[in-house]
């Protein structure tokens, strides 16, 4: 087993990606903290893990990961029932308001930001400390197509997932001489509560081409969780090892041999965010 004895915790971990994740974590040899907003829905996802992986510790705690006491408490939590965690798995996340720019709600915008950044931010200060002790450890954030391209209609979620793999090669580096590997994931277009999300707003608030695009990727499907689900095991797993500050597509890009590239990869800026020059398309501005 890949996760054999790893302390993991997974934020929204009772449903969609995150229970998928979870459950291979579970069946790699984990143990694991899941958290969620709902403790109904985070009760029956430890049930069911519980019932197939007996032998595991499957721990939950409710917790709105843009509330910072909160986070404090899920870590304390974390660490105090696992004694320690080698893998933070940063999976909750939001699409935020559809609609134009100057239409949708404020307020739900940053709501986004928060849940999706700071989100992320405010786990990984719970838990660095720790990690830093450790001199090792594994950073998993879940991004999305939003970090990758402009995405009209859906402009929290995009400028929020994009800002999350900003920081995230950013605390790679800062990580780096603790041996803390921080990655980001593009899961891919999944049939999950996002994709319902889309498809009710409707063509006029999602824009024709993107509801169109997840209508179809509904009824004739959508990319598998456990193909993220499967990378994040990679990543969380000794195989990948000093692969870090890459934002890696779960569907298109070759990971399951990456650590065979890990020279490559550390003396390069393949899958990272990066701005583009005219030399790069083989164009001289004058």
């Amino acid at each position: 087993m890949k996760l054999q004895n790893l302390n993991a915790l997974i934020t929204g971990g009772s449903q969609g990606l995150g229970k998928v994740i979870a459950e291979n974590f579970v069946r790699e040899g984990a143990n694991v903290v899941l958290c969620a907003r709902h403790a109904p829905e985070l009760a029956a996802t430890a049930a069911e893990l519980a019932g197939k992986y007996p032998g595991r510790k499957i721990l939950t705690q409710t917790c709105d990961v843009a509330d910072e006491a909160q986070v404090k408490a899920l870590a304390e939590f974390a660490l105090r029932e696992l004694g320690s965690v080698q893998a933070l798995v940063l999976n909750a996340g939001v699409l935020g308001p559809v609609g134009a720019i100057e239409a949708v709600s404020l307020a739900e915008w940053r709501r986004a930001v928060d849940i999706n950044l700071f989100g992320v931010l405010l786990p990984c200060r719970a838990l660095l400390p720790q990690f830093k002790r450790a001199g090792a450890g594994k950073i998993i954030i879940l991004s999305g197509g939003g970090a990758t391209s402009p995405m009209p209609n859906l402009s929290a979620y995009a400028a929020s997932k994009a800002a999350v793999v900003r920081f995230m090669e950013t605390l790679a580096l800062e990580l780096k001489e603790f041996n803390v590997d921080v990655n980001a994931i593009a899961p891919g277009a999944m049939a999950t509560r996002m994709m319902d999300e889309v498809i009710a707003a409707g063509p006029d608030k999602a824009g024709k081409a993107y509801f169109e695009k997840n209508k179809n990727w509904k009824e004739k499907g959508a990319t598998p969780p456990e193909l993220g689900a499967g990378l994040a095991v990679y990543l969380a797993s000794a195989e990948s090892n000093g692969i870090t500050g890459r934002l890696i597509s779960a569907q298109w890009d070759v990971w399951k041999n990456l650590h065979t590239h890990r020279a490559e990869l550390a003396g390069s800026d393949i899958y990272c965010l990066r701005r583009i020059i005219p030399e790069d398309r083989g164009k001289k501005f004058e």
